[in-house]
């Protein structure tokens, strides 16, 4: 934004302070996005801080095996006397990982699939008849087959969550695609000339942007609890990894004995996927005040 010159010859940038203010504002109106938003914080500065600050999760103790939680080890130890305090907090990069990247590609590709659609009129039918077929497949085993395929890494697991949310997204998008087209706007960008790229980008995007946002907190959510499973199955991120998963499928044989090995990785597991469905819904309200007003009626 070019520079303006106030009447005290100060020259200032106001883009900058006024989006932000209005940022600020819009969170103050809305705590439970704000809350959602600083949970989330709180466990992403936990996966940066842990593994420079805990003891190793992979380090073996077998004399302290299976002790409960105590002040030396707050959530008790495990059947090789790894620290579950140390696993569950390294655990949570791995599920923030796949969570944010199966987010990034399901969004992008989404995008540029729904787009594509909802705009070429010939392409319509083809693509979306492959997302169909993808979709008819149910996502889980379409993940654990992918995965059978390609071997356990966090990469694989991955690309196995993204396929198979892609064409959620992708619907999506045609479907506010095909209402924007119809709009004045659009049609009078398209009368003077503008190129495809051009409108898709500044006409059609930014109001695309709410349900692609709403959905896109469904997909991280969605992406930690599938991300679990697989690992809970043996076809997720590989043993010697800390995850939630891995932990609750190690826990699995010691419940009776040692509860906790299974409580705190499932508890935090459950706390963050709450949270982010409640920052989703909360989004949603304030992007489209009319649909909460209906569903509270």
């Amino acid at each position: 934004m070019a520079m303006t010159e106030t009447g005290s010859g100060v020259t200032t940038k106001p883009g900058g302070p006024r989006q932000a203010g209005t940022a600020w504002r819009f969170l103050r109106a809305n705590p439970v996005i704000l809350g959602g938003l600083a949970v989330i914080l709180v466990f992403a500065a936990i996966a940066l801080i842990a593994p420079h600050v805990l003891v190793d999760p992979a380090r073996l103790n077998p004399i302290q095996r299976l002790r409960p939680p105590s002040f030396d080890h707050l959530f008790g130890t495990d059947q090789v006397g790894r620290s579950t305090f140390s696993r569950t907090l390294n655990g949570t990069a791995i599920s923030l990982t796949v969570g944010a990247l199966v987010t990034v590609v399901t969004v992008v590709f989404g995008l540029l699939i729904g787009l594509t659609a909802g705009f070429i009129r010939r392409l319509d039918g083809f693509v979306m008849r492959i997302m169909d077929g993808i979709m008819a497949i149910p996502g889980i085993l379409l993940a654990i087959a992918l995965m059978s395929l390609f071997g356990s890494s966090v990469q694989n697991v991955i690309i196995a969550i993204s396929v198979a949310e892609i064409p959620r997204m992708a619907r999506i998008v045609r479907s506010s695609a095909l209402v924007i087209r119809e709009q004045t706007y659009v049609e009078a960008a398209i009368t003077n000339g503008a190129s495809l790229p051009r409108l898709l980008l500044l006409h059609v995007l930014p109001n695309a942007a709410a349900p692609v946002i709403v959905q896109a907190t469904y997909v991280f959510a969605s992406a930690m609890i599938v991300e679990s499973i697989l690992s809970f199955l043996g076809a997720g991120t590989p043993p010697t990894i800390p995850s939630w998963g891995n932990m609750l499928a190690e826990a699995r044989p010691f419940m009776q004995r040692a509860p906790w090995m299974i409580a705190f990785p499932g508890v935090a597991l459950a706390f963050l996927v709450l949270t982010v469905n409640v920052l989703g819904d909360a989004l949603r309200d304030a992007i489209d005040p009319r649909l909460a007003r209906k569903l509270r009626a």
